[in-house]
């Protein structure tokens, strides 16, 4: 099967990126990050009532997929929504990979 290798990068980058999606905790962590804007890592795991291990392990995910950046303080992690990385996996470009014309 001869395959278009930037039809097939495309792919693997929703895949990873629905991934990251396919789970209730990071969509919660993406909610409360949309409800309250920047937060750090203590107040994430407060309001999720999640040990700062698995917390830590989800967002790893979210920022390896670009949802998330990371600004650090001294010995404090803050995360807030990458905005523009949000807008485009919602956006019509996904659509129109799949779109017929009626």
């Amino acid at each position: 099967m001869n395959q278009n290798p930037t039809l097939e990068n495309t792919f693997e980058y929703y895949q990873q990126t629905f991934k990251a999606l396919a789970d209730k905790r990071r969509l919660h962590i993406m909610y409360e990050l949309t409800q309250n804007g920047r937060m750090c890592v203590c107040d994430l795991t407060e309001k999720l009532d999640l040990p700062q291990s698995k917390l830590s392990y989800h967002l790893k995910i979210l920022l390896e997929t670009g949802f998330l950046k990371k600004e650090t303080e001294g010995t404090w992690s803050y995360y807030e929504l990458d905005t523009k990385q949000v807008n485009h996996i919602l956006s019509e470009e996904l659509c129109c990979l799949f779109r017929l014309s009626e």
